[in-house]
């Protein structure tokens, strides 16, 4: 039976140092050292023995198995450790390798518009006006010579929330209560932008969602000629001192009288080309002198002060200004389009 235990243990050491992973370290174990196992089966079995031989097999059987356990953790903290200097070789990293480039983000093309026309506009003395994107029917027409069923209001297709609010179609509600604030004292010289919300059809030249940038100015003595001036030093600024420009007669219910301001064409220096459909003149604003009733419901005496308002499309500047001729890239979010304006 000695010699059964010394082969055991043979086999036993040969397939230890034949195993390659934990797992069939673990099948050796289980194989020898199991209950199942030889040596188990040897060590029941020394009943049948003789009291003189006794001893001496389970003094070998004990030797076999002590050595045959000693050799599986041997072995199997060698394998743990060659895992783990595996592992660490796979995960290794070379600390003098370059970095990965980090994209740096930019800022948004109409969010740089909005700061350069609001740069060029607190030059000449603007203050920066807001208010809430959420109005009253009163602010956002009412208060701007838009009484209830009055016709002009199918002008703007509105989002309404109740019967009494709405989302604004205009920044212009910003100008009644920056006039409300000043308790009818001048005065007053403000560009408001923000966000406005009108039911358009979404297209290359139409958002339900777009940008505006409205100024006002009252005081005494303001005129029609004051408007121009401004016009003059803002399009020079922002589009070259090449650029000229025209007012021509338009109609707003908020002011009276009330223009268009065109601008020459760059593409064609007002030669006439496609871009401004042979006219020579790209139309940018809306403008006039503040209609008496507008200066009244804002707390300021017509008779005492007058003044100008104009509005602009922050979408429509950008797209002259950069070539853009689709205003939904604005709002898609396409990497490739926004990569252009880095250094914007």
């Amino acid at each position: 039976m000695q010699e059964r235990l010394q082969e055991l243990q043979d086999e036993a050491v040969k397939q230890v140092a034949d195993a390659d992973t934990l797992q069939e370290l673990e099948e050796v174990r289980v194989r020898y050292l199991g209950k199942k196992g030889p040596i188990t089966e040897v060590m029941k079995s020394m009943g049948r023995l003789s009291k003189e031989e006794r001893p001496a097999v389970g003094a070998k059987a004990n030797e076999v198995r002590g050595r045959v356990q000693e050799l599986i953790e041997e072995k199997e903290q060698t394998l743990r450790e060659a895992a783990v200097t595996k592992q660490l070789e796979e995960e290794r990293i070379d600390v003098t390798l370059p970095g990965r480039p980090v994209s740096k983000g930019a800022g948004h093309p109409l969010t740089s518009v909005v700061e350069t026309i609001e740069d060029v506009f607190t030059g000449m003395g603007f203050q920066v006006a807001e208010g809430p994107e959420v109005e009253t029917d009163y602010y956002n027409f009412e208060s701007l010579n838009l009484p209830k069923h009055h016709p002009a209001r199918d002008m703007q297709d509105t989002f309404f929330v109740t019967s009494d609010l709405l989302l604004r179609t205009q920044t212009s509600p910003v100008q009644t209560r920056t006039m409300e604030q000043h308790e009818g004292k001048g005065p007053v010289k403000i560009i408001c932008p923000g966000k406005v919300y009108r039911r358009d059809e979404d297209d290359a030249t139409h958002s339900h969602q777009f940008m505006q940038i409205e100024g006002l100015v009252v005081d005494e003595g303001i005129r029609m000629s004051d408007l121009k001036g401004i016009f003059e030093a803002f399009v020079k600024s922002y589009f070259g001192e090449d650029r000229e420009i025209r007012l021509r007669p338009s109609f707003f219910p908020f002011t009276e009288p009330s223009a268009e301001l065109d601008i020459s064409c760059a593409m064609c220096g007002g030669s006439g080309c496609r871009t401004c459909k042979g006219t020579g003149w790209i139309e940018v604003l809306g403008s006039g002198m503040v209609h008496p009733n507008v200066l009244r419901m804002g707390g300021f005496d017509p008779e005492k002060y007058s003044g100008f308002a104009f509005g602009m499309g922050v979408e429509r500047f950008a797209m002259l200004k950069y070539g853009i001729d689709d205003i939904r890239h604005f709002y898609t979010n396409d990497t490739r389009f926004l990569e252009q304006f880095t250094r914007v």
